[in-house]
């Protein structure tokens, strides 16, 4: 894709703070960064979202993130890693590529809101109703 600004890092026309790259991911640095370390794993080729991505592209990027998470963790020796993937303009995801945000909290770490919300007991007939309604287009 043209305009698309990671599509512009993978084909070297922008450039990144690389951290790992294989045949089917490119990771690098977030350039505007939640915590040190924050990093980015996307596939190679363009796809929106995760109704878009192939399964093997979304395996890749999994499989991947599991090596960086390990080197993150040897690196920055993080209290955890928010793994953090939005899907479309209504979810603020900002850069219309598939991406995966490995996030490390470190001490001291302002709370993310995506990781943190209050706990309270549901509608349990909606969630039920919500879940075979789900459970139902699964199958389509």
């Amino acid at each position: 894709m043209t305009d698309c600004i990671f599509c512009k890092i993978v084909q070297g026309e922008l450039p990144c703070f690389k951290v790992y790259e294989d045949d089917r991911v490119l990771a690098f640095e977030d350039i505007s960064p939640i915590s040190q370390g924050h990093t980015l794993i996307i596939p190679k080729r363009h796809y929106q979202d995760l109704y878009e991505i192939s399964s093997k592209n979304l395996t890749a990027v999994h499989l991947a993130s599991k090596k960086i998470i390990k080197a993150i963790s040897v690196a920055l020796n993080p209290t955890g890693v928010a793994c953090v993937q939005l899907n479309g303009r209504g979810a603020n995801q900002v850069v219309l590529h598939y991406h995966l945000h490995l996030i490390p909290r470190l001490p001291g770490s302002p709370v993310l809101p995506v990781t943190s919300w209050e706990i309270k007991p549901g509608d349990m007939d909606l969630i039920k109703e919500t879940g075979e309604k789900i459970a139902a287009a699964v199958l389509l």
